[in-house]
């Protein structure tokens, strides 16, 4: 992995293209503390092919390389809540986040728990409650809902040990008030790994602050969404580059809002 943006680091050897350690990744990839007091920092993680399409089949992994999987280990190690769509849940199988070594020591000292929590957004709730997600975490997965969701699929949330969050009007999730809600609670790393309709509400709403955007050297033509779908803003909002990564060609940025 060689750092593209900024300039080559301090040893000439950190300019080769070689394995960065976690260690190393953590902290090309710290949330701003500047940012942590107060209103939080909510960034996505999102994998695209050169032609745009933000999936292959329903899925994303088509487009990974491992160097993709490794910063997706560390920002989830980096974060106090992974918040993702139910749809995505259900098509890339979610599972708990687990512990990654290296990072017991440094979670501690931040006041986090041993993993981030899961939080999945979902009006329907139309959830499978029995799958791992649910009844194998390592701390309790979040449900992040409206206020008129299904009383069925509530008591099957509950019951199922999860953490009910209630956020907007109606059956439907505010995303401008989720981030809002997560932060109350003490939860100000947050992170979101989409899928396109969530991360489209988020942007749309001025909730994101930063997306890590991995770009594969690889086209797949077909009709897949985009990382951000929805009605669209008015105006193209900006984002600056603030660290461009590279490894095998895979291009992992990081744009924050500006």
């Amino acid at each position: 992995m060689r750092r593209l943006l900024p300039p080559a680091l301090d040893r000439p050897d950190d300019a080769l293209d070689r394995t960065w350690e976690p260690a190393e990744l953590a902290a090309a990839y710290a949330y701003p503390e500047e940012h942590l007091h107060g209103r939080g920092w909510l960034r996505a993680n999102m994998v695209t092919s050169v032609d745009g399409a933000a999936h292959h089949g329903g899925r994303s992994q088509p487009l990974s390389h491992p160097a993709d999987m490794r910063i997706f280990g560390v920002l989830r190690a980096l974060a106090d809540v992974v918040i993702v769509g139910a749809e995505t849940v259900r098509r890339e199988q979610y599972r708990p986040a687990r512990e990654r070594p290296g990072f017991a020591e440094r979670r501690a000292a931040a006041g986090q728990r041993r993993v981030a929590a899961i939080a999945v957004v979902s009006a329907s709730l139309h959830l499978d409650f029995s799958l791992p997600l649910f009844t194998d975490p390592l701390v309790p997965t979040m449900v992040i809902t409206g206020p008129a969701a299904p009383r069925h699929g509530l008591d099957a949330a509950r019951a199922a040990g999860a953490e009910v969050i209630t956020v907007g009007e109606g059956a439907e999730v505010d995303p401008a008030r989720v981030k809002a809600e997560l932060v109350e609670r003490g939860h100000t790393r947050l992170l979101t790994e989409g899928g396109p309709r969530l991360l489209g509400a988020f942007a749309e709403a001025g909730a994101l602050d930063e997306l890590c955007l991995t770009t594969a050297p690889r086209y797949v033509v077909g009709t897949a969404g985009r990382v951000m779908s929805g009605p669209g803003v008015e105006v193209p909002r900006e984002l600056a580059l603030t660290s461009l990564l590279e490894e095998s060609g895979f291009l992992f940025g990081r744009y924050q809002r500006v």
